[in-house]
């Protein structure tokens, strides 16, 4: 598998240790803006102050309107949380999720066989699957208490599209004032959906961070690719 990395990417079905995989990230990368391979957003946070678990949350095609139904997760399509644990910023472990058949399997975590530019599906360290959500989202409860989720979610932002453009354009003078306060501005993609997947998993599954932020806490550095079959 091989995979050109841009940050912000059934077991049976899933024997397919040599493909290769080419990365994403949203909008900025020319190859993969607009495609299945589109990361919209990533989030990696404590579920609750001083909990023990961390959840990732990754938001693919933010373009899934209503209009359209819902967005279908692509089977080619490999996702990656990438964490590093002491601080040097190369990946020391990965979680990965990929779809087949309208069920999200997930891998990990798990220290890559080689780090940056290439990457394997992890087929002998699964982590848990659950089915894709529709219109009511599902939960899986792994044994090793991981939650699991894959399915539709609304774009979480707030943002004034056209606000925005009058405000990049100055030539155009439309828009002296700036940008408008909260009870004049339009969610412009209110109601767009993203593909969202979300991983809840206990810190011991992941180790001790050795990596420190400014206030001198240890963290962990974490990032995500999206990878496509070639």
């Amino acid at each position: 598998m091989k995979k050109t990395t841009n940050y912000a990417m059934v077991l049976g079905a899933l024997l397919v240790t040599a493909i290769i995989l080419v990365a994403a990230d949203h909008i900025d990368a020319p190859g993969s803006m607009g495609t299945t391979a589109d990361i919209a957003d990533y989030f990696a946070f404590e579920p609750t102050t001083g909990s023990d678990n961390t959840t990732f949350i990754v938001d693919l095609q933010s373009d899934v309107l209503p209009d359209l139904a819902f967005g279908t997760f692509d089977e080619d399509v490999l996702t990656e949380i990438n964490i590093d644990v002491d601080g040097d910023l190369v990946e020391d472990l990965v979680i990965q999720a990929i779809p087949r058949d309208g069920t999200m399997y997930f891998f990990g975590p798990v220290a890559p066989s080689q780090t940056g530019l290439s990457s394997s599906v992890f087929t002998d360290a699964p982590l848990g699957s659950v089915e894709i959500s529709g219109s009511t989202a599902i939960v899986e409860t792994t044994a090793n208490n991981v939650k699991l989720f894959a399915g539709p979610r609304q774009d979480p932002f707030f943002f004034d599209f056209f606000q925005f453009n009058a405000v990049i354009s100055p030539e155009l003078d439309s828009a002296p004032g700036g940008f408008l306060p909260p009870d004049e501005a339009t969610d412009t993609f209110d109601g767009a959906n993203t593909l969202s997947i979300a991983i809840e998993l206990p810190n011991s599954l992941l180790g001790a961070p050795t990596a420190t932020n400014a206030l001198g806490l240890n963290v962990y550095n974490t990032w995500v690719t999206t990878n496509r079959k070639q």
